[in-house]
């Protein structure tokens, strides 16, 4: 599994990545040694994913969501179920 994702950082922004292991991800990002772009706004929060059979495809989709405006990625993360989050078993 592949998944892209979007944290908001402490100051507000939002960041999107990609990854196959998700939770590892984020204590990644949450201990400074992540992407050089969230080393300096922890503690991040994660609040958008989507699952992929395969990393081509995830980082596919990263670069999509990178095109959109601010305004954008808030409507995908207004109509994220925010309950995924809670399921530890897809964050392994």
């Amino acid at each position: 599994m592949a998944y892209t994702y979007i944290v908001e950082c402490s100051d507000g922004t939002l960041y999107t990545g990609w990854t196959t292991q998700l939770k590892q991800r984020m204590a990644i990002h949450n201990s400074g040694q992540g992407a050089k772009y969230t080393r300096g706004r922890t503690p991040v929060k994660l609040v958008y994913f989507e699952e992929y059979e395969d990393g081509k495809t995830a980082r596919s989709r990263e670069w999509a969501i990178k095109q959109l405006t601010r305004s954008e990625k808030m409507q995908l993360i207004a109509c994220f179920d925010p309950t995924l989050l809670n399921e530890a078993d897809l964050h392994q």
